[in-house]
């Protein structure tokens, strides 16, 4: 009877996920909005961010590191249809879904229409007990949509203008100069805005394939409790209960969560991170498959992961380091050298940050300081 009860809860709540009185349409892949607010899937008015009707929000456990923004996941599926759960890769999303996700920072001393002051939290995003974002203390950069069409996925990047009423297209990026302020002192940084071209790069894991692909709601990733549900269950079992997955068999594969990585081993929290990071492109089949490294979180250990292995036609991004990782030896490996910088010829990730991510350095770190052997 109880999960009767929640069955039912959990429906009523899909039924109207997100609070915006504005209901989503879809658009044609040849008749690409210019405006954000045509699609329907997210609102704002300058004073609140906020759902379209149907747009339901979602987290991951490691997200990928984005010069410290905040991100706001949600997914909308078109009526009547579900995703499809697979325990190794991320979900089948039918044809017509819509993933967004919107990038923002919390508001730091100083703030100004012509002074990006923001805090340098590495933490989560949070939607409020309202179930909105209060733009008096956010202020949001960019929203990024994949969109399943019937011939593949394509990224879309809708960048918000200063009064924070709309999200422009920008097929060709575009920049902002943000100062992240933190309690060690600031770092002016320009956070980038990918091309469509930078977008399709990453979102192809398999470059063989050519096709874009989601990289985010994988099994392992999406299995975890999301508040905006009212309970502290798992969000794949409240995918399933609420009419929004299928085939679903409960025991999903467990993911470190970022979050809470203080209680995961140093392991389990540094190949998380680097999975989520790295691994589209560091991947057997992925656009960095001749450096040899599979970064993925189901790689064995070993030469494939970096341990013991020479560089692949890497130039500056060596350092002057024998190998990509030396147990025991952070300070001798080129993985941590590469996270450490930001110059465009030597950092790593090449796309996506401008910033050095103090907090994932140091899980990688830890993890090499801590294996044993030698090369």
């Amino acid at each position: 009877m109880r999960l009767l009860a929640k069955i039912l809860v959990l429906a009523a709540l899909c039924t109207a996920c997100g609070t915006g009185t504005r209901s989503v349409t879809f658009h044609s892949a040849d008749a690409i909005p210019e405006k954000l607010s045509d699609w329907g899937v997210v609102a704002a008015d300058g004073a609140y961010f906020e759902l379209g009707n149907g747009v339901v929000p979602y987290d991951v456990n490691t997200p990928l590191f984005s010069d410290y923004a905040l991100k706001l996941r949600a997914v909308w599926l078109p009526p009547g249809s579900r995703a499809v759960y697979n325990a190794q890769r991320e979900l089948d999303f039918p044809v017509g879904t819509i993933l967004v996700k919107t990038f923002h920072y919390e508001k730091a001393d100083g703030f100004g229409p012509t002074s990006l002051r923001v805090l340098r939290a590495d933490r989560e995003s949070d939607l409020g007990t309202d179930k909105r974002l209060d733009l008096g203390d956010y202020v949001l950069i960019e929203t990024r949509l994949l969109v399943h069409y019937a011939s593949g996925w394509k990224g879309l990047a809708y960048v918000w203008n200063s009064a924070q009423d709309e999200a422009y297209l920008a097929p060709a990026g575009d920049d902002r100069a943000i100062t992240l302020v933190a309690a060690d002192g600031t770092q002016p940084i320009h956070y980038i805005v990918p091309d469509a071209n930078q977008c399709a790069g990453c979102h192809t894991p398999d470059h063989g394939a050519k096709a874009l692909r989601p990289l985010g709601p994988k099994a392992w990733q999406l299995n975890r409790p999301y508040a905006w549900w009212g309970d502290d269950g798992g969000q794949l079992e409240d995918w399933q209960a609420s009419g929004m997955l299928e085939g679903f068999d409960g025991e999903p594969p467990s993911g470190p969560r970022w979050a809470n990585r203080a209680a995961e081993s140093p392991e389990r929290r540094a190949r998380a991170y680097l999975d989520a990071n790295c691994a589209h492109c560091h991947n057997p089949r992925g656009a960095a498959d001749t450096s040899g490294l599979d970064l993925s979180l189901a790689a064995p250990a070993g030469r494939h992961l970096g341990i013991c292995k020479p560089p692949v036609a890497v130039g500056r991004g060596s350092g002057g380091r024998s190998y990509d990782i030396y147990p025991g030896r952070p300070d001798e490996s080129i993985i941590v050298y590469r996270m450490e910088h930001s110059a465009p010829d030597i950092a790593m990730p090449e796309l996506g940050r401008s910033a050095v991510h103090a907090e994932g350095v140091a899980a990688v770190r830890d993890w090499i300081a801590g294996m044993n052997g030698s090369c």
